[in-house]
């Protein structure tokens, strides 16, 4: 791309405002590459998160750095796209514009010609959101550190309690026996019988107790019948509690209440489930119940064709069904919205209807213990982590990332030892600020 066409000329280009800068939003960008026009990405944070690997940073297997990378630097070689740190508070459709609050504290109005919402998911406490404060749940590189922080503190404190496991200190519930329930289960059973077995002298890790807990009848509802036993069968090995059938009756700061019983708990972590961003609340859109924007199958909202709705922000069904909240539906949505927008900006005619291609799904249940599931391929152990391992390891945004993943989960595998084992305290003094810094500087860094 010239100088001049990234100098004056841009200004004559139609504008595209992505808001989002996750896959969906990152996938669209890099669509619109070699598209004539100007982009300009909003996020509130500076950084592209890998979610899949977060529960890894909650349960110190990662440190934050290996799993986010910052959005300039993913786009940095797209001379068409800007970055801008802010938050999108409203939409006007009528005039074609975004209201953001800008990380100064100003706010700055943006006009579109074309608007792609991928404003992602927040956690959805199904209307107890009292529950927030006892039970946090995983979205954000500030989530896992939270989490993280929670887990190991609990054992730092139970170091120094009398009597930790009646004061429910080495007890830890987790609340939704999904993909990341079970992941997040796995990898903390993991990290009590491996990695801190021998790091206390006055406690044993390895008598705290994993409660996965689940309103339905099996763990990984997604998957088939028979993976989601082998799952369950391999957790329980672990030394993972899973207790089906019976819904959270209550938290508070002492624990909860399942089926009627009460479990003394320091340690709640929700991993159930998921609602839409305010995207529907922004356009006065039609959403379902999760807050999803129902969307054409252009993925256009009806009556704006100039507006975009993709991933966890959009409902849209293909073959009877709603199509899954997986970075998978993300990616391929963006791809197709942002070429779809170049066809239109270029005169071109417009593509088929969007058809998302299922590619499978996959989870880990702890250790090198996955499983897989691609149309009428099942698979699962060392078999199905594998082509977990090396898929997850391919999305990573950056080829530094993939061989800083690779190596820390060879070193994990052969030693037990983790990539961040540290409690992270958030009123540091100006030397620890500098140690939190250096944990994970590429989330400081914008560049």
């Amino acid at each position: 791309m010239t100088q001049a066409r990234q100098g004056l000329m841009y200004a004559k280009d139609p504008h595209v405002v992505i808001v989002g800068g996750g896959f969906g939003g990152v996938a669209a960008a890099k669509a619109l590459r070699d598209a004539p026009v100007r982009i300009t990405l909003i996020d509130r944070t500076n950084h592209h998160l890998f979610q899949p690997l977060l529960y890894q940073v909650a349960t110190s297997v990662l440190p934050p750095g290996d799993i986010a990378s910052p959005i300039r630097g993913i786009l940095r070689k797209q001379a068409n796209v800007s970055v801008t740190l802010g938050e999108v508070t409203s939409v006007d459709k009528a005039e074609r514009n975004v209201t953001v609050d800008l990380s100064d504290g100003t706010r700055e109005v943006v006009t579109y010609d074309y608007l792609i919402l991928a404003t992602g998911a927040r956690h959805s406490y199904f209307g107890k959101d009292e529950y927030e404060k006892h039970a946090p749940g995983l979205k954000s590189v500030a989530d896992a550190l939270a989490i993280r922080n929670r887990i190991l503190r609990a054992f730092e404190q139970a170091e120094t309690t009398e009597d930790p496991v009646k004061k429910g200190l080495l007890t830890f519930v987790l609340v939704g026996a999904g993909p990341t329930g079970v992941e997040m289960a796995g990898a903390m059973a993991t990290l009590v019988r491996r990695t801190l077995k021998s790091s206390f002298r006055r406690i044993n890790p390895q008598s705290a107790r994993i409660i996965l807990v689940d309103q339905a009848n099996r763990i990984l509802g997604p998957f088939s019948e028979a993976l989601s036993k082998k799952a369950q069968k391999h957790l329980e090995g672990l030394g993972v509690e899973v207790r089906l059938g019976h819904g959270i009756e209550s938290i508070d700061g002492d624990g909860v209440v399942v089926g009627g019983e009460r479990i003394i708990s320091k340690t709640v972590i929700w991993t159930a489930g998921v609602a839409a961003s305010p995207a529907g609340k922004w356009l006065n859109a039609e959403t379902d119940r999760a807050g999803r924007v129902h969307i054409q199958q252009d993925l256009t909202m009806a009556g704006y064709p100039e507006v975009f709705v993709i991933g966890d922000t959009a409902s849209l069904n293909q073959d009877g069904k709603p199509l899954p909240g997986v970075a998978q539906v993300a990616m391929q949505q963006g791809r197709y919205a942002g070429k779809l927008i170049h066809r239109r900006v270029i005169g071109r005619k417009d593509m088929a209807p969007f058809r998302y291609f299922d590619k499978g799904n996959m989870a880990v249940a702890g250790g090198n213990f996955a499983v897989l599931q691609c149309r009428k391929v099942q698979l699962s152990g060392l078999l199905g982590w594998l082509p977990w391992a090396a898929i997850h390891i391919a999305y990573l945004a950056h080829s530094s990332l993939r061989l800083a993943v690779l190596v820390q989960w060879l070193w994990t595998y052969l030693t037990g030892q983790r990539g961040s084992v540290l409690v992270v305290n958030h009123h540091a003094s100006p030397h620890q600020e500098c140690s939190r810094q250096v944990v994970h500087p590429l989330i400081a860094s914008g560049s």
